[in-house]
Parts: C-alpha cells; structure tokens; sequence
C-alpha cells in the first residue's frame, strides 16, 4: 500500500492580496503542462466585487479552457445534503442542482449578500459548463485517493484557523482580534503520507506567517479544519480537475530505494 504520494507541482507568489485562486489554478495548469501565463488567467477568471473569487470560479475558467473538473463541497449555506445523493453516492443530479438553487435564490434573494448570489451563478455557469458538484466527508481516503491518480486539489480554506493568526478588519485587511473577522484563502493539496497523517500544501502566499517556505507540511486534522471552516467565508471546497483529452499528468517521481545493502547470494 502505498503510504506517500508528492506531486511535482511548482507554485508561484501571488502578485496581489485578493490573486491567490487565480495563482493556485495557473500552478495547476502548469502542472498538467498547460502554458497558460499567471497574467492572463488572473485576468480571465472570473472576480467578485471585492477582488477576490471562489473555487467554482476557478471551476467555470478551467471548463472553458477544456478541463473536466469536479467540486466537493461543504457549504451548508449554498447547499441542502438531500440535494445529493447518500454520501460516497456520487455527484448530484445538474438538473435537480440547478432547479434548487434557481429557487433558493428566489426565496433568499433579499437581504443576502452579493457574495451569495455571485456564488449561486457561479454554481449553475459550472453545472451547464458539465462541472459535478458532490459532498462528501472530507477524509484521508478521498484525499489520498486523487493524490495517487496525480490530480491535485485546489481548496478554499479559512486561513485564519490554518495559520493560526488573528482575524483581518479594514481595507487593509489588518489583524484585529476584537473587530476581526476570518479569512478565506486557496492552496493546492498536492501531498500526502499516510503514516503521519500530515498533508504538503502549495502556498501562493508570498508572506506567510511563520514559515517563508512557499511548499510545505501541515497536519491533516488541521487542515480538514480549515477546509470546514472555510464555510464563513463561501469557501469550504475542494476542486479536481483534469485535462479532457489525451494530456496525462506528469510522470510521478520514483521513491528512493532503501540504502539497506542486500547480502550477495552464495
């Protein structure tokens, strides 16, 4: 069984506070060996009034360039669990996903914020482009799983609860403990060793606190953490997507032999 996966993905500083989605998307691009340039798909995805954008964004730009892509999510907001079917039953019905969050909208249109309706277009843009929405329990297995099939996962997470940091107030987004409120922010997921239970993230965050190192370790159970908390922020998701035609992900790296020198035979 195989305990330890790495994918050879290269991530690059984002050049503004509110391109993290757009960056974790290109890495990915380039990854699968797409040369897609970090400007242009910061300039193409899809953005919210305030700058920044949500996975199913990301989602909707990678359908368009030709991608499958495929959407766990965990928002409880956006999304009723008996809209899908039993968990691990696999994705949700587009039709019966689109009718329910057509008349959500309709019934909670008024008083919501925009971030809500800007979500519930994303979500019926990625449906019609053929995306899968599924919700399923975050776990290891799942992780793991995609990891060992070479695909990694870009996620919407609170990185209030991943970095442990204070919340952000202003325009500035300024750590206030008092008038703070938690971030969101995306990473790609593209490790895992099973034994330690610890994830290795992809971090476009030029400055992140703590740790300068733009790949790194975390373990699993915060991780998972951030991903759930990430409902506060219309986050909370993981995002697959793969190439549509023959494109194959790169050749995995060949773990290093063990140095144990084998007795020659008599």
């Amino acid at each position: 069984m195989v305990q330890q996966t790495r994918l050879p993905l290269e991530m690059q500083p984002q050049p503004t506070d509110v391109a993290c989605g757009p960056t974790c998307l290109h890495a990915v691009y380039r990854y699968f060996g797409d040369d897609a340039e970090l400007a242009e798909v910061i300039e193409t995805v899809p953005r919210l009034d305030h700058g920044g954008t949500l996975a199913v964004l990301l989602g909707v730009h990678a359908l368009g360039r030709g991608y499958r892509a495929r959407l766990y999510t965990f928002n409880l907001h956006m999304f009723d669990p008996s809209w899908f079917p039993s968990i691990d039953g696999g994705p949700a019905d587009p039709a019966l996903l689109c009718n329910r969050l057509a008349k959500q909208a309709e019934a909670k249109g008024e008083g919501r914020d925009k971030r809500f309706a800007a979500a519930t277009e994303g979500y019926l843009a990625f449906l019609e482009a053929g995306g899968e929405i599924l919700m399923e329990d975050v776990s290891s297995a799942l992780i793991s799983s995609h990891l060992r099939d070479g695909q990694p996962l870009i996620t919407g997470l609170s990185s209030t609860y991943l970095y442990r940091v204070p919340r952000e107030y202003g325009p500035n987004d300024d750590s206030d403990d008092i008038r703070g409120e938690p971030a969101g922010h995306f990473v790609v997921l593209c490790g895992h060793r099973g034994r330690k239970r610890r994830l290795t993230i992809a971090d476009p965050l030029a400055e992140r606190p703590g740790d300068p190192a733009r790949v790194y370790e975390a373990p699993m159970s915060r991780v998972v953490a951030a991903i759930m908390l990430g409902v506060l922020t219309h986050d909370a998701n993981l995002l697959v997507i793969e190439p549509a035609g023959d494109r194959k992900p790169p050749a995995k790296k060949r773990r290093k032999k063990s140095r144990t020198k084998r007795k020659p035979a008599r």
